[in-house]
């Protein structure tokens, strides 16, 4: 489907090239649909000289309530009432221009609803696979240019510019992202980022409403929705509220002189999320970390203008509605006005209280990433969103690549565990070994094999909702120096590649020993209680030795770590609580038996997964 459709004028044949000089109208959103919970509907109206035309509607069941032109002569805003006995249709519109008396006639559909089309949400029970869309698979060859868009530029060497990966390539990944063991993708941003230059991450959107046709349509995001659903994965989509790209036409034709928070030069954000809630910021660094811009391309959005924000959430609605999407995950979440990000999540919810929803919070301390969970809570959302828990990885991090200590090594992911109460529910965190910004966890743990498999256990074993990142599973490495680094394509993802690691024969002994082992444990906790349902239950690490359980009722899950290079020798009897009477267990990944009373004899670097019965 089309975002840009073009609207019969009555009065007038303009032959000129130009879109504008053909007087093409741009209607945002492009359709809406009858009986949402939510009866209001506002269009943004996008064409020359439009802002004091009259606009009067045929129907009966439409009511118009209000209109404003921008401050830009080339937008009309229209406040509709959609009655709940609305039918769905093509309902008719005429503009006039009061000066001119010249008329233009426009038709907007309202589809029907798809009544049984609930997001799936997104809990402790998932897996998620994380895909960057452009690195990760090319299906359709012919969309890797796309003439007339401003880069056209391909080049598979070059980590800054496109490689062709897309949404037919992840489409054909489906079975093996469901041999991972997943249970749902998040991708990338998908829409369009028609920028001159480094486009292919996402994060400087350019039509809210369109896929980047570099990634294929609107329609093949549909169709990937289905096919995911079809095969029991869902569909999260990663939306950008803070900012878009300077190449967006709302910015280089600004609706209103206030969407956007403009400097006397450009002036970067500190990236300081603490200023939020310090009681002792400057009002200055407050300003600078909220208003000021990402980077010189993605000018930084005011959500605090009324219209700007039933622009972004009518937008969200519409991509889940009309790609029956299970969760968002919102990036830069702590920038945007906080006050907005409330408002949005009610709206959210009240279309779709199953939805899932988790935001980028990426700081230094616990209590500023439970902040903005905590305040969605203290504003009434019964459901607050989960965060990235970037505090847990660093301290998973630290736990396998430093000494053991009080509050070093494992100590620390004892410590940042510990301080989940300030957080509504921290089983909606969304953890995570690495990431698109950051690292690759194979990298951080010195291409250590045996700390990986660790690093993995711990992933699908705490609490929260675990993350892969593409590759981790056939040892995909590289620091993020620049970011670009570890935004590598997935081998075997291009026709061409020497190698394909899609495929068992393609990937080495250790790359299929890892793959295995993720398969295998990811499987095995869609069917255990004690990790998808169950409390933390954690022990203060002694020796060196981390030790935590997973229970729900009489199901358990014990769970022990020795990250050092020696054995360490610990007397099980301060862990009876979890296994009773028990005297051997099952461990998982290996199937072999576990002796659970006595002295426990650990192996170096070695995580053990125990199902107790």
């Amino acid at each position: 489907m089309k975002h840009k459709f073009l609207i019969v004028i009555l009065c007038c044949v303009i032959n000129s090239v130009s879109a504008q000089e053909k007087n093409e109208i741009l209607v945002d959103p492009p359709f809406w649909w009858v009986g949402m919970k939510d009866t209001t509907l506002q269009l943004m109206i996008h064409t020359n000289e439009i802002s004091t035309s009259i606009i009067t509607t045929d129907s009966k069941n439409l009511k118009i309530t209000k209109t404003r032109g921008g401050d830009s002569r080339n937008y009309l805003f229209v406040d509709l009432v959609i009655p709940k006995n609305c039918a769905p249709g093509n309902y008719n519109f005429e503009l006039t221009n009061p000066t001119t008396q010249k008329k233009i006639k426009l038709s907007y559909e309202l589809k029907a609803r798809n009544k049984n089309q609930q997001p799936k949400g997104i809990n402790q029970s998932d897996f998620i696979y994380l895909v960057f869309p452009d690195r990760f698979s090319n299906g359709n060859t012919s969309n890797d240019v796309v003439n007339g868009m401003e880069q056209t530029s391909l080049n598979r060497d070059s980590m800054f510019l496109r490689h062709g990966g897309d949404l037919q390539g992840v489409m054909n990944k489906i079975d093996y992202i469901k041999s991972t063991g997943a249970t749902a993708l998040w991708l990338n941003p998908v829409q369009e980022n028609n920028q001159p230059k480094e486009s292919y991450h996402g994060y400087a959107i350019t039509n809210h409403y369109k896929v980047d046709p570099r990634f294929g349509s609107n329609d093949d995001y549909i169709k990937l929705s289905q096919a995911l659903h079809q095969n029991n994965l869902k569909l999260i989509m990663d939306i950008i509220p803070n900012h878009c790209g300077n190449m967006h036409y709302i910015i280089k034709d600004l609706p209103f002189e206030n969407w956007v928070h403009k400097w006397n030069s450009f002036t970067r954000t500190s990236y300081r999320a603490a200023t939020t809630m310090d009681y002792h910021a400057a009002e200055a660094d407050k300003k600078v970390f909220s208003d000021a811009w990402f980077d010189k391309h993605m000018p930084d959005l005011n959500q605090k203008d009324s219209y700007l924000k039933k622009y972004f959430i009518q937008n969200c609605i519409w991509w889940v509605e009309n790609a029956a999407l299970d969760g968002f995950r919102i990036d830069t979440y702590a920038y945007p006005d906080a006050d907005f990000m409330i408002e949005w999540l009610k709206a959210i919810y009240l279309e779709y209280p199953s939805i899932g929803v988790f935001g980028e919070i990426w700081d230094h301390s616990v209590p500023i990433q439970s902040y903005f969970a905590q305040k969605a809570k203290d504003q009434g959302i019964e459901n607050p969103p989960g965060i990235t828990d970037f505090m847990l990885n660093f301290a998973l991090i630290d736990a396998l690549t430093k000494d053991f200590g009080w509050t070093e090594g494992v100590s620390r992911l004892y410590y940042v565990l510990a301080q989940d109460y300030l957080y509504p529910n921290a089983a909606s965190n969304a953890i995570f070994l690495d990431n698109h910004d950051i690292s690759r966890i194979f990298s951080m743990l010195n291409e250590d094999v045996d700390l990986l498999k660790m690093a993995l256990g711990f992933l699908l074993t705490t609490r929260g909702i675990p993350i892969m990142y593409y590759g981790t599973e056939i040892l995909m490495k590289n620091y993020a120096n620049p970011d670009g680094k570890v935004r590598e394509d997935f081998p075997g993802g291009w026709s061409n590649d020497k190698l394909n690691k899609f495929a068992s024969e393609g990937r080495s002994k250790q790359e299929n020993e890892t793959f295995t082992y993720i398969s295998n444990l990811a499987n095995y906790r869609k069917n255990s209680l004690a990790i998808t349902k169950g409390k933390l239950v954690q022990f203060i690490p002694e020796k060196g030795v981390y030790v935590y359980a997973r229970v729900f009722e009489n199901k358990k899950v014990l769970v022990i770590m020795n990250p050092s290079k020696e054995n360490k020798k610990i007397d099980s009897s301060r862990y009876s609580e979890i296994y009773g009477s028990v005297k051997t267990s099952k461990e998982i990944t290996t199937q072999s038996n576990f002796n659970l009373a006595g002295e426990w004899n650990l192996e170096p670097k070695k995580i053990y997964i125990l199902e107790i019965e």
